[in-house]
């Protein structure tokens, strides 16, 4: 996935192999929930939403909608008549929240639930019980800030990640988590945390800011960007498949020491 209103970088994305554009018009909370740490809150806005759909043919278009709220059934109504491929509700906290989501949905698009509270973490064993779920993203951002931690990948080293993908993966839905740089960059490297992805199943992941923060290029830096970025991933990702379990349990003790260290800088820092 990668976030943007831009469709000339939406039109990159897509021809560089990125499955899912993602629009994000979740303002509600967020400021508020995400003030101490370094996030970006979008402007998106329903536009948007018309403007790449006129461009994006062979990705998929998510867009993120607000949590729910009294204005949510017309929120959709918009979305959808816009023509989201795929609609994502964040920072729910209970099963009520989701069942009602996809009631107002009722099948007319893909529902992706944006797992992100330690509530809905509470009531995930209700919330999977519920039909119509066809993905679920675990939101590190979010969810390490609700649970007082430092560092969102603290929930990687921790099993937190690891036990709420084995719980969506015995429902047989599609899911991911968090966001990665490009291939050797990131606080994190982006090779460590893919390799968590195919060790966990995952299907998912976030092309993040530091992929290609395309505030600050020219659209020939963000073309060269997005071609060799994307394809390094895939290359690795070629590369995991021919990898066995010893590979991947010796990664993620690696990471899960990365993150201690991290996390003691983090701490060294204040």
């Amino acid at each position: 996935m990668y976030i943007t209103n831009d469709p000339i970088i939406a039109q990159i994305a897509q021809q560089s192999g990125v499955n899912w554009i993602f629009i994000d018009l979740e303002r509600i909370g967020k400021a508020e929930r995400q003030a101490q740490v370094d996030s970006v809150i979008s402007n998106h806005s329903f536009d948007d939403i018309a403007k790449l759909r006129r461009v994006i043919d062979s990705s998929k278009l998510l867009v993120r909608i607000n949590p729910m709220h009294e204005d949510t059934p017309n929120e959709i109504e918009q979305v959808l008549a816009l023509g989201a491929d795929i609609i994502m509700l964040p920072y729910f906290k209970t099963a009520y929240e989701v069942e009602f989501f996809l009631h107002l949905l009722q099948g007319r698009a893909k529902s992706c639930l944006l797992l992100e509270t330690p509530s809905a973490v509470d009531h995930l064993e209700a919330i999977l019980r519920i039909p119509g779920i066809d993905y679920i993203h675990i939101g590190l951002n979010d969810l390490h800030l609700g649970y007082g931690m430092k560092f969102m990948f603290e929930l990687l080293a921790d099993g937190t990640v690891e036990k709420l993908c084995m719980a969506i993966k015995k429902k047989g839905i599609p899911y991911g988590f968090g966001g990665i740089a490009q291939i050797g960059q990131g606080l994190l490297p982006a090779e460590y945390i893919l390799a968590e992805h195919y060790r966990l199943g995952s299907q998912m992941v976030i092309l993040s800011r530091s992929f290609c923060n395309a505030k600050h290029e020219t659209i020939d830096k963000i073309e060269k960007m997005f071609r060799a970025g994307v394809s390094q991933i895939r290359e690795y990702e070629s590369q995991m498949l021919s990898k066995n379990s010893a590979f991947f349990c010796s990664q993620h003790i690696e990471i899960t020491q990365k993150v201690k260290d991290i996390i003691h800088l983090m701490k060294g820092a204040k």
